[in-house]
């Protein structure tokens, strides 16, 4: 019989708070992170708008205990944050004889630091000591020194699908065998090289965006950082952990149709949600809710619903973005957006998709508008879409529902 995997422990930081708790209650009241740039030296401030978490990185280190030390970048900040959260959660700390994994997706690594000290690098010596902390890795063996971990580590970088693809491969290792437990998810902080790129491709919205909208005209970009413990029955009997959810489907399809767009048909798309339910075993009609990829651009949003059309047909489940709440977190955004559908899970709510206005004539549906609350909320679905048309589905259970 295959083995199950547990949810034990969550942590997330962003634009809308520094803990889960917080992260909650903003969603519950409504409250954007989505504002004027304040932290990020960029040209495009005051020109879009974007969700930065809300600290400085010198509070951002106080915060995690870290004030005074050298060869933190905002990135490695904001995933020691997060993940000190789930770990806690789930009390990994009481059970050294575990085999912990960490898996961590990100894209920035140390860049946001590096790129200060570019014109240094190319003409004086002085800044060197930053080159070391660029690469991705960099991040993930932060995290794993601060929380202590000695074991398996890995970085994953498939872009916008980096954190969930983390959350999966975590998952494949534990049913593999290889770990009884891992921290999964993603980080991501605001660069001016990830702003410019996106601003380069003509697709910053410099209003609050708007997916699904007929009126949508791009993406808000987010940073932030959102860990998962995942456990297997076995260690979960060990830890004696309260079981959040269950991990039961998830599924990766990379269609490569072009390095930034997705087909317009949403071939990947519908490959990864399909492999999810397949593998979770359940009907399309048992999905109560899908927290969407919805990034507000012209050719994920048509995508996306046209694969959702294809798999759920005639009785599509709830659909929302929470982007116009997080703004895009990029390789951060598939664990975020777990954490999200997992609070949608537990509260039994139904996340709106915010500045929604006008339907689009191309779909058959329409993204939920309002809060919904006291709703049945035992099946969730979260989809994180990344350049190159790598993409990944996750499905999440309500414990001990059949």
């Amino acid at each position: 019989m295959p083995k199950r995997i547990l949810v034990t422990g969550s942590g997330i930081i962003s634009g809308l708070g520094i803990n889960l708790q917080e992260t909650y209650t903003s969603l519950s009241g409504l409250h954007s992170g989505v504002e004027t740039i304040r932290h990020l030296d960029t040209s495009l401030k005051g020109e879009v708008p974007a969700s930065e978490v809300r600290l400085s990185n010198e509070e951002l280190a106080d915060f995690a205990g870290l004030g005074g030390k050298t060869g933190y970048s905002r990135n490695s900040l904001l995933g020691i944050i997060a993940s000190r959260e789930a770990f806690i959660h789930a009390r990994l700390q009481e059970h050294p004889g575990l085999r912990k994994g960490l898996i961590s997706g990100t894209t920035v690594g140390g860049m946001d630091e590096c790129e200060k000290y570019y014109d240094d690098f190319l003409r004086n010596d002085s800044k060197n000591s930053y080159i070391g902390i660029y690469d991705c890795a960099d991040s993930t063996e932060k995290i794993a020194d601060y929380l202590g971990l000695k074991g398996f580590m890995t970085t994953i970088s498939t872009a916008c699908s980096s954190a969930a693809n983390a959350i999966m491969f975590a998952a494949r290792m534990m049913k593999a065998g290889k770990l009884d437990c891992a921290i999964a998810g993603g980080t991501e902080a605001l660069t001016r090289f990830h702003i410019n790129g996106f601003n380069a491709l003509k697709i910053l919205d410099k209003q609050p965006c708007r997916p699904f909208d007929a009126q949508r005209n791009g993406i808000n970009l987010g940073e932030g950082a959102a860990y998962l413990v995942l456990e297997t029955e076995e260690a979960n009997a060990i830890t004696g952990n309260t079981v959040i959810c269950e991990l039961t489907g998830y599924g990766n399809a990379c269609e490569a149709f072009h390095q930034t767009a997705s087909s317009p048909e949403g071939t990947g798309a519908y490959l990864a949600m399909k492999k999810a339910l397949d593998m979770s075993g359940e009907a399309p009609e048992n999905i109560d809710y899908i927290n969407a990829h919805g990034t507000g651009t012209d050719n994920n949003d048509l995508s996306e619903g046209h694969a959702i059309e294809k798999l759920f047909t005639e009785k599509i489940p709830f659909v929302s973005s929470t982007k116009p709440f997080t703004g895009h977190m990029t390789s951060a955004a598939g664990s975020a957006e777990a954490v999200i559908s997992i609070l949608s899970l537990s509260y039994n709510i139904i996340w709106p998709n915010l500045n929604f206005s006008a339907p689009m004539p191309e779909l058959s549906f329409q993204p939920v508008t309002e809060l919904l609350r006291n709703r049945e909320v035992n099946l969730v679905m979260t989809n994180s879409f990344g350049f190159g048309g790598n993409n990944t589905s996750l499905i999440f259970k309500k414990y001990g529902i059949h």
